[in-house]
């Protein structure tokens, strides 16, 4: 879950324009608070083709080999949308696809759903339709068996206990073990294509977020504000997931307060945003103040910005994961906070792997020795927190070339402007 979840969860679909003008309105704002966006500028990427979906298979398998595992079996989510192509929302009814180390790809469908499923599954051949006084569990065991995939079953790590269970009571000769060698060995290379759509995404975040601070006003909630980002990023084409907003002292709680805020001349202002485009994701935060910054807020901003620097700077191909955050903690402790994830200090990890999921692997984080790869991408985000002052976060997301790392959006020029 994302730290904009933590509050408060929302999902917008396609078509979420009007659901946030709905909610600007709810809030007792118009629609014309935001300045207007001109959608033009950003540059729409390129959507992932069949072609690159068979890529990814052709490379499962070959990790599957590699790992000694025979299949996966995955549930709705971003990893079946990755390989296949396919949304499907989770219920209590199992819905899965089953992708052999050798063979054809194979569906297990509730049978009222299986029309539908059929329109999403590409070149649908082995569907196999359950119905509600049937086990799925015995159909997905059935497609294990026929295609000699009995020994090693891969468990894609969000698939729900009760479908792992059910399989595993009616395939007992099989061994279970996670699918994360595979699902991760694929997920965190990022392609070309990938990376357009996640730079599209960014761009419009970061314009987004430019575009409310600069529309902020006395006396709107931090409720108010998250729904202008949210109209913003929908207006630019983005699917959005919701802004966290904190204001003043609350800044300094990395996922905010549940009390009630209003804005305040002089206040610290974070804006954390994201938004999907055709599944991926971006995570940009700013942090700003409403007026004049105080020499203090100025100082630790300026700290801030340095040692997002000394993190970007530190992740190049071939270095581990854990030397990015120690990079920036560095930069931080050395100036008097911490030790370690103390505060006044930084109290998280330095960032995190981000794709379809706005979290996923692999993390800056100490002891994580995972080699930086090209084609990975990962949010840079260290936060200074001083409870009962304020916050300061900076947040732009990377992704890592042959020549080292590239920001998305690139940093705040300063605290007063966010692009």
């Amino acid at each position: 879950m994302k730290r904009r979840d933590f509050l408060h969860h929302s999902a917008v679909v396609a078509g979420g324009a009007s659901l946030a003008r709905t909610r600007l309105s709810r809030l007792g704002l118009g629609d014309g608070i935001l300045p207007s966006v001109d959608p033009n500028p950003i540059k729409a990427a390129p959507r992932i083709t069949d072609a690159e979906r068979l890529g990814r298979i052709e490379k499962a398998r070959r990790l599957m080999a590699d790992n000694g595992i025979d299949a996966l079996v995955l549930e709705g989510g971003s990893s079946m949308f990755y390989y296949t192509g396919v949304r499907w929302g989770n219920s209590e009814r199992t819905f899965a696809v089953v992708i052999p180390q050798k063979g054809e790809l194979a569906w297990v469908t509730p049978g009222f759903e299986e029309m539908r499923a059929r329109e999403l599954i590409p070149h649908p051949t082995d569907v196999r339709v359950w119905q509600e006084d049937e086990s799925p569990y015995k159909l997905i065991a059935g497609i294990l068996r026929d295609r000699g995939a009995t020994s090693k079953v891969g468990i894609e790590e969000r698939l729900r206990f009760f479908i792992y269970d059910g399989l595993r009571q009616e395939l007992s000769g099989a061994q279970y073990t996670s699918a994360t060698p595979v699902t991760a060995g694929c997920r965190m290379i990022k392609s070309p294509a990938e990376i357009a759509l996640m730079q599209q995404a960014n761009y419009i975040t970061l314009q987004a977020i430019d575009t409310t601070i600069k529309s902020l006003r006395p006396g709107l909630t931090n409720a108010q504000v998250s729904a202008m980002v949210a109209a913003t990023t929908q207006k630019l084409g983005g699917a959005t997931d919701d802004a966290l907003v904190i204001f003043g002292k609350y800044t300094a709680f990395p996922h905010g307060s549940i009390q009630p805020q209003s804005l305040r001349e002089g206040d610290v202002v974070l804006i954390d945003a994201g938004c999907t485009v055709d599944g991926y994701t971006s995570d940009i935060t700013r942090t700003t103040v409403f007026g004049k910054p105080t020499a203090r807020m100025q100082q630790v901003w300026d700290l801030e910005k340095k040692a997002q620097a000394a993190a970007f700077a530190a992740a190049q191909v071939g270095a581990t994961c854990e030397s990015v955050d120690a990079a920036a903690r560095k930069v931080i402790t050395d100036a008097g906070y911490g030790p370690d994830y103390k505060v006044p200090g930084l109290p998280h990890r330095t960032g995190h792997g981000i794709g379809l999921d706005g979290h996923e692997w692999t993390n800056f984080v100490r002891g994580n020795k995972t080699l930086i790869q090209p084609g990975m991408c990962f949010s840079d985000e260290p936060t200074i927190a001083s409870y009962g002052e304020f916050g300061i976060r900076l947040e732009d997301c990377l992704h890592i070339t042959e020549n080292g790392p590239v920001f998305f959006t690139g940093q705040a020029p300063s605290i007063e402007r966010a692009m």
